[in-house]
């Protein structure tokens, strides 16, 4: 499954459990040359949903056989460091996250 498409369907699986969504689009610059316009430092998570009640998420999301890079690495730890909920999810994990946005996140 293409990542866009994964992109898509976390993204309307979250407005239909009543969070707000923030993506970042790359836009092409000219032909076959994609950015993302961005300041600060690259790496960042490709989602951040957010729920009056459920809480707020930082999701990266990957093809079942995507990587991190060491800069998506370094986001992640340092956002979950400071207490943040964390996830890299990828196609085979759609059920836990469609769970996971249905309802707020498990305590310990």
């Amino acid at each position: 499954m293409k990542e866009s498409y994964f992109q898509s369907q976390v993204i309307l699986l979250a407005r239909l459990h009543g969070w707000l969504v923030m993506h970042t689009r790359a836009v092409e610059i000219r032909p076959g040359v994609w950015k993302t316009p961005l300041q600060g430092h690259a790496g960042y998570p490709d989602l951040t949903l957010a729920h009056k009640t459920r809480g707020v998420i930082f999701a990266e999301l990957k093809s079942d056989i995507g990587r991190l890079s060491e800069k998506q690495e370094l986001w992640l730890s340092t956002l979950n460091d400071a207490g943040m909920e964390t996830h890299v999810w990828r196609p085979k994990d759609i059920q836990a996250i469609s769970d996971r946005l249905a309802k707020g996140p498990d305590r310990d």
